[in-house]
């Protein structure tokens, strides 16, 4: 670990070191626990990372008539997102009124011509413009009303219909942020032959652990034998083979983002050849339609496309506290027989009464505990570091807080008397 002191005395100094220990020579990788307890490492991140990284909005497919909006926090911000009625573009205003601020959109979901505020009904149609001010003539001439329309996020960009928004409008175009994870995204969607949305309705929870925690968790191949021991066992006794356990790769897909990509025996939504394939090559065909992949896109966008392709996102509300909100991605106009069965596989694992889900907050509410103890310091994240990366490994997590300690920067670091 280096140590560092600017002062003479270094005996008397204070010293300083990063809470993230990459020593490659020595393969090894640790992070320091109080990432996970620290109220002031949490109010660090609200700033240094969720104020400054492309954060997952919603699916295009949830606004898809004209007026159609959806409400909901992201990066810790009231936000919604909505389909001008005039325009027809996508949008995301932040939901503040711009006379006194009370929200505007008041309804998770639904469709509106205008949003009122209540509190002394100033208007906005679906486009953002202010249309309606009672007793407008008492503010005189002279002020701009067109300047004072609901404000947007400061970016907002659409991947293949996945929105996102940045509250930085310098961040990098949302392209280039997403690097490696387009590849990811894309085998997604072409799943479904470009023709995908979200199923209405989600799952939403919170867990008593660190937001960090499911980051790791969502493309930890290792813990699954152990952790989700009861799954495993029903997959057996349907006749399921799975001598051979998880077996794949894990990739650094660059800017944070990391993938888990391993074979399904258990089965995929897409179980075996369709004709449609034919137009993406047998090697792409395959992936798509034999292997499973669970992709994160940093800081806090997950999607599982294993027995059923799942978009969730997770936002820290306290050091030891976090929100969850999931939902199920299908190709549209799916057959009602096998939309029923896509969506009892996303219950039956990874609902929140799931195989899958109550043993991983389990297992992260465990490790929050744990770091209660204050007895040891470090987690270690070393797996795999002399080796090709494999499902079992841990490289994919080590992505993850390379690109953490890069954004917080000097806060990443502790200092010690």
């Amino acid at each position: 670990m280096t140590m560092v002191s600017n002062h003479p005395d270094a005996t008397m100094a204070p010293t300083r070191f990063p809470l993230v220990d990459d020593d490659a020579a020595h393969h090894r990788f640790r992070v320091h626990r109080d990432t996970m307890t620290s109220p002031e490492i949490f109010r660090e991140e609200a700033e240094r990372i969720f104020s400054h990284s492309w954060l997952y909005v919603g699916h295009a497919s949830e606004v898809a008539a004209p007026g159609d909006y959806v409400r909901r926090p992201v990066g810790g911000r009231p936000v919604f997102m909505v389909r001008g009625a005039k325009s027809g573009n996508v949008h995301v205003f932040h939901n503040t009124c711009t006379h006194r601020g009370a929200v505007v959109c008041r309804h998770k979901s639904g469709n509106a011509k205008v949003f009122q505020c209540f509190y002394h009904a100033w208007t906005f149609d679906s486009d953002g413009r202010l249309t309606g001010v009672p007793d407008r003539d008492a503010y005189g001439a002279k002020l701009d009303f067109s300047q004072l329309g609901l404000r947007p996020v400061a970016r907002m960009e659409n991947y293949r219909g996945f929105v996102f928004a940045s509250f930085d409008e310098n961040v990098t175009d949302l392209v280039t942020y997403l690097a490696g994870a387009r590849e990811y995204l894309d085998l997604v969607i072409d799943s479904g032959d470009g023709e995908m949305e979200i199923v209405k309705g989600t799952n939403e929870y919170c867990i008593g652990a660190n937001w960090k925690l499911l980051a790791e968790n969502s493309i930890d191949g290792y813990h699954a034998i152990s952790t989700h021991d009861t799954y495993f066992k029903y997959l057996v006794a349907l006749g399921t083979n799975l001598k051979g356990g998880v077996q794949g790769t894990a990739r650094d897909l660059g800017n944070g983002h990391a993938v888990l990509e391993y074979a399904a025996p258990w089965g995929r939504p897409i179980a075996k050849w369709e004709p449609l394939f034919g137009k993406y090559g047998p090697e792409r065909a395959s992936r798509m339609a034999d292997v499973n992949r669970n992709l994160l896109i940093y800081p806090n966008l997950v999607v599982n496309d294993i027995m059923a392709i799942t978009v969730r996102t997770f936002m820290p509300s306290a050091p030891d506290r976090m929100d969850v909100t999931a939902w199920e991605m299908a190709p549209r106009d799916e057959l009602p027989a096998l939309r029923q069965r896509r969506l009892d596989s996303f219950l039956t694992f990874l609902g929140p009464a799931g195989f899958a889900t109550p043993d991983d907050l389990e297992a992260l509410e465990s490790c929050q505990q744990g770091f209660s103890s204050g007895g040891v310091e470090w987690n270690d994240i070393s797996r795999g570091m002399d080796r090709v990366p494999q499902a079992n490994d841990e490289a994919q997590m080590r992505t993850f807080w390379r690109q953490w300690q890069r954004q917080m920067g000097d806060a990443a670091y502790k200092e010690v008397r």
